[in-house]
C-alpha cells in the first residue's frame, strides 16, 4: 500500500459556525452534500457513495468548531487516515472559513482538491452561503 499524502484545504463560508457545524456532524447534514447518504450509531458513522460503503468513527469533535472522522477497515480498525472539518474565525474580520484536511494517493492531489471544491461548493450552495 502507498504512502497516502495529507491534503489540507481552506474555503472561506458566508455563513454562521453554528450553522456549518449542523452540515458536518449530523446524518441529514451530511448526505445533503457530501455523500449520498450517512448512517450513524453513537460515534460510529457509515456514508454511502455510489452504493459502497465506507465507516468511520468520530476520534474528536468540538461544539461549534470542528469534527475528525477516523476511517475504519472492513474489520472495524483505523486506517490511520481521517477527515478533518475545522471552522476557523477571525478574529479581527469575522470573517468564517472550513478547513478541510484529507488524505489521498500521491498521484491524486490535484483530483482530490478538486473534488472538495465541488463538495464545498455544494454544501454552499445548499446553506445559502
Amino acid at each position: 500500500m502507498s504512502k497516502k499524502l495529507k491534503v489540507e484545504m481552506e474555503f472561506p463560508i458566508h455563513a454562521s459556525p453554528s450553522m456549518i457545524y449542523q452540515y458536518l456532524t449530523t446524518p441529514s447534514g451530511l448526505s445533503g452534500w457530501f455523500a449520498d447518504d450517512v448512517n450513524s450509531r453513537g460515534k460510529n458513522y457509515t456514508f454511502v457513495w455510489d452504493g459502497m460503503e465506507e465507516k468511520a468513527k468520530v476520534a474528536s469533535k468540538k461544539e461549534n468548531e470542528k469534527i475528525k472522522y477516523k476511517w475504519l477497515d472492513e474489520d472495524d480498525n483505523e486506517t490511520g487516515t481521517y477527515i478533518e472539518f475545522k471552522i476557523s474565525v477571525d478574529e479581527l474580520t469575522k470573517d468564517v472559513s472550513l478547513i478541510v484536511t484529507d488524505f489521498c494517493d500521491e498521484d491524486e492531489e490535484e483530483e482530490t482538491r478538486l473534488l472538495w471544491e465541488n463538495q464545498i461548493n455544494d454544501l454552499k450552495h445548499i446553506i445559502g452561503a
